[in-house]
């Protein structure tokens, strides 16, 4: 078993990863930035500019903002300032009401909220500058969504955090993580320190109930439900698990003003490294202790697949999430270190390659497919069938596997990233 100390260190890392969040984490962040510069300002702003990555902008466009029915950065960044509490994180947008909403509208339709993107920032970065007749005053996010670095009042500073992702980075790589010591971690330790991740399902299958209701977006969970009562498709572990995951992701992507337990900054994420495990444990019929590793096997996983990938890239974080669930999913039927690793390359053969072109209602198809690998991928490696190191970017070192995904998504894929913000503000 791990000594204290680096159990310690994992719990830690992963209540930091592992939190709530309303609404989609981009908008989220730049309410939250905005919340923190109108704090500091102390008074209501006469004029709100946000400057932003095309990261942010990407996942920000289309993405529905919880209470409001609208979409967009200016409705967040607006309502940051009239209602946001920056001391509730990314739950900041908890406070939405009727008549903060009305003037949080009323301030976009005056145009007093300006977005614009940023160059030469990191892939996560938000600058949201408050300005009444007087003062001006300055909260900027990087590397992480909830990361304030700086603040500042009339050019004079009153906050630093830490200011580059490389020292919150080295932070992380000292707990020194891999793929063996996940699974220790998580099918070793004592079950007292980690049931904590039994909230995340508390607050995600709420979600997915609401989801499942069928009026957000594309209805793609409830209408997976619907065709198992049809019998044009199986009650079987797959659908069951992607109708439980899309239905949470439908509510979320649509504005649903109900909390998710996200991972690594994302809502969707946390949705489906938690619920599918979920669906299959509830198929199986696994004990409590069973679900419990499993989920902290999921969520874990990610956490650390996502360190090679990094917070905001062209590669879809299904896969992390998913490959996690994966993970979680061989766990509960049985599967030992050798079979969790080659469900891991089964993944890494499936579905790599997806791209993310921002946060949207159709994330929800994305989730689902996903999950079906997800499932499939677990199964196939409980029949110790495992994707070779002969096939493409697999390597024998399943370590090596997860570092050559990163490479793809933070290096290879740079230009992906650029096409696809290009088309979409173009529209």
């Amino acid at each position: 078993m791990l000594d204290t100390e680096e159990r310690q260190k994992i719990i830690a890392l992963i209540n930091r990863e592992v939190i709530p969040a309303l609404g989609c984490t981009e908008p989220v962040a730049v309410a939250l930035a905005t919340a923190r510069a109108r704090e500091t300002l102390e008074g209501d702003p006469k004029k709100i500019e946000v400057f932003v990555s095309s990261n942010i902008c990407k996942n920000g466009m289309g993405v529905g903002i919880p209470g409001t029915g609208m979409v967009g950065l200016p409705i967040a960044a607006a309502l940051g300032s009239v209602c946001g509490n920056s001391k509730d994180g990314l739950e900041v947008l908890k406070h939405v009401n009727p008549e903060n909403l009305k003037k949080a509208r009323w301030m976009v339709d005056e145009k007093l909220v300006e977005i614009k993107i940023k160059e030469g920032t990191d892939k996560l970065y938000i600058e949201s500058i408050c300005k009444d007749e007087t003062n001006t005053s300055r909260a900027i996010i990087s590397h992480r969504h909830n990361n304030i670095i700086y603040v500042e009042k009339n050019g004079k500073a009153v906050f630093h955090g830490l200011e580059t992702p490389s020292s919150v980075e080295e932070s992380d790589t000292k707990i020194d993580l891999c793929v063996a010591k996940v699974y220790e971690f998580a099918s070793r330790t004592p079950l007292d320190e980690i049931k904590f991740i039994l909230e995340g399902v508390k607050l995600n299958e709420a979600i997915s109930k609401e989801g499942m209701t069928g009026k957000y977006g594309l209805k793609t969970g409830a209408t997976i439900k619907t065709n198992i009562t049809k019998k044009f498709i199986a009650d079987d572990l797959a659908s069951h698990a992607m109708a439980l995951t899309a239905a949470a992701s439908d509510a979320r992507m649509d504005g649903c003003d109900l909390p998710v337990m996200s991972n690594s900054g994302s809502g969707n994420q946390g949705i489906t490294t938690i619920l599918p495990v979920v669906a299959v444990a509830q198929k199986t019929g696994a004990s409590e202790e069973k679900l419990i590793r499993a989920l902290i096997l999921s969520n874990l996983m990610a956490i650390y697949f996502k360190q090679y990938i990094g917070q905001l890239t062209a590669l879809c974080g299904v896969l992390t999430a998913a490959t996690g669930a994966a993970c979680g999913i061989c766990y509960l039927l049985g599967g030992d270190l050798d079979q969790i690793s080659g469900t891991i390359k089964n993944m890494a053969a499936s579905i790599t390659g997806m791209i993310c072109d921002g946060a949207k209602q159709g994330c929800a198809l994305k989730v689902s497919a996903g999950v079906s690998s997800a499932v499939y991928c677990a199964l196939l490696a409980m029949e110790g069938s495992y994707a070779a190191n002969t096939d493409g970017i697999i390597d024998e070192d399943v370590d090596l596997t997860l570092k050559n995904i990163g490479e793809l998504a933070r290096k290879g894929m740079l230009e992906t990233d650029r096409h696809i913000i290009n088309t979409m503000i173009s529209k």
